[in-house]
C-alpha cells in the first residue's frame, strides 16, 4: 500500500481503505507492506477529510496506519526531509533476521544503517519535524498554489490536488499526439526545453505495453510536477506557471516520440527516444 498514491495523482489512502486491505491480507495470509515515504502528507489528508480523525494529531494518525502493516519501507528523501537514506522495518522477527543476514553479506551490519552517521541523524530529526502541523499546512498549500494557478491559465490538472505534486493531464493538453507517441513525454521535454523544468511522465512510456503485437496504452497520460521540500520559493512556483504559459502557446507544434532502444525492465529510466 503506497501512501500517498504516487501513480494515481498523489491522492491519499483513507484509514478505512487501509483497514479493509488489512482484513483482506489476513484472510489470505499475505503480508501487508506499507510504502510510507509520504506518510505525513497522507495523515494530513486523513485528518482533514476522513470522519473521526478531526481531533487526532498527524503523528497519531500515522501510528495507527503503521499498526495495520506487517512491514514498512521508506525512501526518506520524501517525508524524511533528507537528501539521502531510507529504511525497512518488519514485525516478523524471523523475516527481519533473514533481511539482516542478507544485509551483512551485501552492505554491512544493520548498525551502519547503510548510511553515514550524519545522514542517519538527519533522518531521525526529519521524521520528527515532518509531522509539525505548521510545516504540513504550508507544504500542502504550496502544492495547491501551483495547481490553482495552472488551472487558472487553462492547463488540465488532476483534481483534487495531491500533497507532493501536481499532475498535468498530457492527453488532454496534447490531443494531437496519440498514446503510442507518448504525449506525456512530449510535455516533459517541452518543459525542459522552454524553461529548464524537470518533470516525469507517468503514462504510456512508464506503463504502456505491447501484447501480441498490439500497443496497450496506460490508463493515464500524466506528467508529475513533484515539489521538493523546503526548496522552492513562491517566485519559483510563479516561474513554473510562466513556462507553462509559453509551452501552451506552442502545443500544436510539439510532436511525439518513438522508442529507439528499451531495456527488458523499467524502460522509462534508460530508454532512448527520438522526436517524430
Amino acid at each position: 500500500m503506497t501512501v500517498t498514491n504516487n501513480s494515481g495523482g498523489g491522492q491519499p489512502v483513507s484509514m478505512q481503505n487501509m483497514k479493509q486491505v488489512k482484513m483482506l491480507c489476513e484472510k489470505y495470509n499475505t503480508l501487508l507492506v506499507l510504502d510510507c515515504c509520504r506518510i505525513a502528507e497522507n495523515s494530513w489528508f486523513i485528518k482533514h477529510r476522513e470522519k473521526g480523525y478531526e481531533r487526532k494529531t498527524y503523528y497519531q494518525i500515522a501510528q495507527e496506519m503503521f499498526r495495520y502493516a506487517d512491514a514498512a519501507v521508506m525512501s526518506a528523501k520524501k517525508d524524511g526531509l533528507v537528501n539521502m537514506g531510507g529504511f525497512l522495518t518488519l514485525k516478523d522477527q524471523k523475516l527481519a533476521e533473514e533481511c539482516q543476514n542478507l544485509l551483512i553479506i551485501t552492505e554491512g551490519f544493520t548498525t551502519y544503517g547503510g548510511l553515514s552517521g550524519r545522514d542517519m541523524e538527519a533522518l531521525a530529526v526529519g521524521l520528527e519535524e515532518v509531522f509539525d502541523k505548521d510545516y504540513l499546512q504550508y507544504r500542502i498549500r504550496s502544492t495547491a498554489f501551483l495547481g490553482e494557478h495552472l488551472d487558472k491559465i487553462g492547463i488540465p490538472v488532476l483534481k483534487p490536488f495531491g500533497g507532493h505534486a501536481i499532475y498535468v493531464d498530457a492527453k488532454r493538453m496534447y490531443e494531437h499526439i496519440p498514446p503510442h507517441e507518448f504525449p506525456g513525454q512530449a510535455l516533459v521535454c517541452d518543459l525542459y526545453v522552454y524553461g529548464g523544468i524537470r518533470a516525469v511522465e507517468i503514462g504510456s512510456l512508464m506503463f504502456g505495453k505491447t501484447l501480441k503485437g498490439k500497443f496497450v496504452p496506460a490508463h493515464w497520460e500524466l506528467v508529475r510536477l513533484a515539489i521538493p521540500r523546503r526548496v522552492y520559493t513562491q517566485s519559483h512556483v510563479e516561474y513554473i506557471v510562466e513556462v507553462f504559459e509559453e509551452v501552451k502557446k506552442q502545443v500544436k507544434k510539439s510532436k511525439g516520440f518513438k522508442i529507439l532502444y528499451e531495456p527488458p525492465f523499467l524502460r522509462r529510466f534508460t530508454c532512448k527516444l527520438q522526436r517524430l
